[in-house]
């Protein structure tokens, strides 16, 4: 057999190489993508800047069928980051606290009601107690504090009755005591000064009707009796002077002018004008040898024989308080007595500026022991209330309302959103969301929380992945 010539074995090898490395070129790139494909489904992790969760563990949250053999797998999560879920205990690559153990949730859970579920050693840990709503009678003592105010139904304004010009006056600042009678100022007015010549007047010609009735020689003449015109004339002088004698009163000139026309039958130029009843001063607009005219206001008075007491309620308050309630106002004073009356007024409107509820109080002030503008203590003892109630350590508020979680049994809790009513320092009125005699968690309810928003949470991004797969 004869040998192939020299010059043709280059040409043998390459094409026995390049048929061979074709082959192998193919299974290389089929096993490569095996390989990658395995490790991207099975092993690859979701980073995502602190955020570090599990695919597969992902899967184990939510029940499995019912079908299945195998029972679900154990996963541990943080209390403080929900999104850091792992298939074995240990620490939170973002905070560093200890993850708890959470098992994945019954099969048949509703999918929009997010629950978790808690093992009996996991709840020991947390220091889980649970405590069941109960109707309940709450009371209440609402402490506040009180601002003295005057009674506005004992406030009166003093204004000028007459035109003229005010001489002199004696009130001289405000909060000065004035009592009934005594003289505010003093006043010349034309007006006055024809009101008293006119009685005066009146007085003399009285003096002449009656004077033949008290003459010693009546009898004898025989004019011991008035003619009838003389008794007509008699009445109808009565009756003017009643009529200049209460317009001198209405000026506030007092019974001692009066008296003193009657007995000296001579005018004032000069009225003094006097306080019709007694109180302190809160205003002074006159000011002597100013010219004052009807109606101009001189002087506001108030009465403190009765204070009001103030009490301002904060929204949460007014669901205690009725009117009627009874108060106990403890004088600053410990040498005092406390006070006890009732609640007689709560404003049907909110104040702008401080967002309160002003309730009142009467009180009577004999010997003005309650100063204008003093402080004090005020307790409204509210009436009992009978209610649906859990400790006020079961409610969590949050910015889209109130929640209590609620203990569904075996483990298994679930948040519930409650609407609340009013508070004690231990309890709370549920008016809906729960019913009597279930229970809910008095503490860790947070970290409850957490673990079943992120079991929510999870379910949903385990749907939305099935869902893409299909």
């Amino acid at each position: 057999m004869a040998w192939p010539e020299k010059e043709r074995y280059p040409g043998l090898l390459e094409s026995f190489a390049f048929k061979y490395a074709k082959r192998w070129l193919v299974v290389f790139v089929i096993v490569a993508t095996v390989i990658v494909a395995y490790f991207y489904k099975d092993h690859a992790d979701v980073i995502a800047g602190n955020t570090i969760v599990a695919r597969s563990n992902l899967n184990l949250i939510v029940a499995t069928d019912k079908t299945s053999p195998f029972p679900a797998k154990k996963l541990w999560v943080c209390p403080m980051h929900p999104q850091v879920i792992q298939d074995q205990p240990g620490e939170c690559p973002i905070c560093g606290m200890d993850l708890v153990g959470m098992d994945q949730p019954d099969a048949d859970a509703h999918p929009h009601n997010p629950s978790v579920f808690i093992d009996a050693a996991t709840q020991q840990k947390l220091g889980v107690r649970l405590a069941a709503a109960r109707m309940q009678t709450l009371s209440q003592d609402i402490h506040a504090y009180g601002n003295v105010a005057a009674d506005e139904s004992l406030i009166f304004n003093l204004s000028a009755k007459v035109e003229g010009v005010i001489r002199k006056l004696h009130i001289k600042a405000v909060g000065q005591q004035v009592h009934e009678g005594q003289v505010l100022y003093e006043i010349y007015s034309p007006e006055l000064l024809k009101s008293q010549e006119e009685y005066i007047n009146l007085l003399e010609e009285k003096d002449i009707l009656v004077a033949p009735m008290e003459d010693e020689n009546a009898h004898v003449s025989g004019k011991s009796t008035m003619t009838e015109d003389d008794m007509m004339a008699l009445k109808m002088n009565a009756e003017k002077r009643v009529l200049v004698r209460d317009s001198l009163l209405h000026a506030d000139a007092g019974n001692e002018l009066i008296n003193e026309l009657t007995s000296t039958y001579k005018s004032r130029d000069v009225v003094e004008v006097r306080a019709p009843q007694s109180g302190f001063v809160t205003r002074i607009e006159a000011h002597e040898g100013s010219t004052v005219k009807p109606m101009d206001n001189l002087f506001s008075f108030v009465n403190l024989s009765r204070v009001w007491v103030e009490v301002p309620l904060y929204p949460d308050q007014l669901s205690w308080v009725k009117d009627g309630d009874k108060v106990t106002i403890r004088l600053p004073q410990s040498d005092m007595r406390e006070i006890n009356t009732n609640l007689k007024f709560i404003a049907p409107t909110v104040d702008a500026m401080t967002r309160t509820v002003l309730a009142r109080v009467n009180v009577d002030n004999a010997g003005n022991m309650l100063p204008l503008g003093l402080f004090l203590d005020v307790i409204i003892h509210a009436r009992p209330h009978k209610a649906l109630a859990v400790p006020r350590s079961a409610v969590m508020r949050t910015g889209k309302g109130d929640f209590v979680i609620r203990a569904e049994g075996r483990g298994h809790f679930t948040p519930v959103k409650v609407e609340t009513g009013i508070e004690t320092a231990d309890l709370i009125e549920i008016t809906a969301g729960l019913h009597a005699e279930e229970q809910v968690a008095v503490n860790g309810q947070f970290l409850l929380d957490a673990a079943a928003s992120m079991s929510d949470a999870a379910q949903r991004m385990h749907n939305n992945h099935n869902a893409g797969d299909h």
